[in-house]
């Protein structure tokens, strides 16, 4: 697996970020080639944080410059910024037993 993270500080509405994210990103990375899963969560003060999972790299490149032009081209009111990028390969995976 590999995740791409990216992390925006200057967010001026999280939540209208997550809800607009959620219609246009959902569809987006539903309909790319790799993908497992992705998340918005809320850091406070106004710091928004993207993750996206995928099955390996080259997936998870392809959909996040698709990712960041509709940030750029949809979400521009919103006063984003240049997020600060954090991505890799799952090295531990665990999971509940639940």
């Amino acid at each position: 697996m590999y995740i791409v993270i990216r992390k925006y500080t200057q967010v001026r509405s999280v939540a209208d970020a997550a809800r607009r994210a959620k219609s246009g990103v959902g569809q987006m990375l539903r309909e790319s080639h790799g993908f497992i899963s992705y998340y918005v969560l809320d850091g406070g003060d106004g710091v928004g944080v993207a993750v996206m999972i995928f099955e390996d790299r080259e997936s998870a490149n392809a959909a996040n410059e698709k990712v960041l032009e509709f940030v750029q081209a949809s979400l521009h009111d919103l006063n984003l910024g240049d997020p600060e990028i954090i991505a890799g390969e799952v090295l531990v995976n665990i999971e509940s037993d639940a």
